[in-house]
């Protein structure tokens, strides 16, 4: 059973819309995102260099890192509901 929070529902819309522009999907909408869908090969059909494209943007946005060789990049990664509720949790660590 996980203890982590839920994260925000207007984080996870921001992350479904920072997926759309930095992987410059125009044919889908926020909507169109499952939060709980996989990411990574199946579902939204990810790679690794789109991983890479999302790690800067967010980056960028939200100042939160995420490191090339870290094991969790996987469980991280894996939904837009994981990506919310990491960088809601780094967000509130650094507060």
């Amino acid at each position: 059973m996980s203890t982590e929070k839920a994260p925000p529902a207007e984080l996870v819309r921001e992350i479904k819309e920072l997926i759309i522009e930095a992987l410059m999907l125009q044919d889908m909408r926020p909507e169109d995102i499952d939060e709980q869908a996989p990411l990574l090969v199946e579902g939204l059909g990810l790679d690794s260099i789109d991983v890479l494209e999302m790690a800067m943007a967010i980056n960028k946005r939200y100042g939160v890192k995420t490191k090339a060789d870290d094991t969790q990049n996987r469980h991280i990664f894996a939904s837009v509901h994981n990506l919310a509720a990491f960088i809601h949790e780094q967000q509130g660590a650094a507060a």
